[in-house]
């Protein structure tokens, strides 16, 4: 398959819920995978084992991402920001330092990660944010400064990034391709729902989509009331 030049993609946090979901969507695309995930999560991919390459550590493993990322046209990276270990920002320089320079690259993360100060947030969101993010960073369970490090890096790159920002998800059968505003705060998000699925459709779908190279999309769900209005 020869899709915009896509052949063969990695996908950074394979075995999690949208990174099988990614999985899956890149398969029915005929694409040749590779899938990097913790060692102790290689089981979660046992459905594509005979399908794909599994490369087995730490996403902020440098020498992992390395080998995982050679001759791949995209790259998939869901930015986890667990603990306290640079687990986000590693895992994104990583990507961004052993890419091809002309490979897709695709990074998923959350509404919360501001682009510019077009997007707007409720004084309650910024406040609830403030404190969970200080909780669970002192009991080194996530570290939401981390991800937001990860992003201004990718920003900062000259690389074929986008950044896809994602609403709160939910399970259940694909509504099709979600829609997008490039300002968390905007009228069509207001809903704050996409299908995880569909989460995943979109970063595969952005891989091919030049007009989404260098843009931080924030999506919702396609058949949601917010999107459905604007479309209306």
């Amino acid at each position: 398959m020869d899709d915009n030049g896509i052949r063969r993609v990695c996908i950074i946090g394979a075995s999690g819920r949208l990174g099988q979901y990614m999985v899956a969507h890149a398969l029915d695309r005929g694409y040749e995978v590779v899938g990097v995930c913790r060692e102790r999560s290689v089981g979660k991919l046992q459905a594509f084992a005979d399908r794909i390459t599994i490369v087995p550590g730490d996403t902020n493993d440098r020498r992992v991402i390395r080998t995982a990322v050679a001759g791949c046209d995209g790259i998939l990276t869901v930015l986890v920001p667990w603990g306290v270990r640079q687990y986000s920002s590693g895992t994104a320089q990583a990507v961004l330092d052993f890419a091809d320079p002309n490979a897709r690259l695709v990074f998923s993360c959350g509404w919360h990660v501001p682009r510019d100060e077009n997007d707007r947030y409720p004084w309650a969101t910024r406040m609830a944010n403030s404190v969970v993010t200080r909780v669970m960073r002192a009991l080194r369970v996530i570290d939401v400064e981390d991800q937001l490090d990860a992003a201004r890096r990718i920003f900062a790159s000259d690389s074929r990034w986008t950044v896809v920002r994602g609403s709160d998800l939910e399970e259940g059968e694909s509504q099709g391709l979600p829609v997008w505003s490039r300002h968390v705060g905007d009228p069509i998000l207001a809903s704050n729902r996409t299908r995880r699925t569909d989460y995943a459709l979109f970063m595969l779908e952005a891989l091919t989509d030049d007009a989404l190279i260098r843009e931080a999309p924030a999506i919702v769900g396609r058949l949601t009331p917010s999107a459905l209005a604007h479309a209306g």
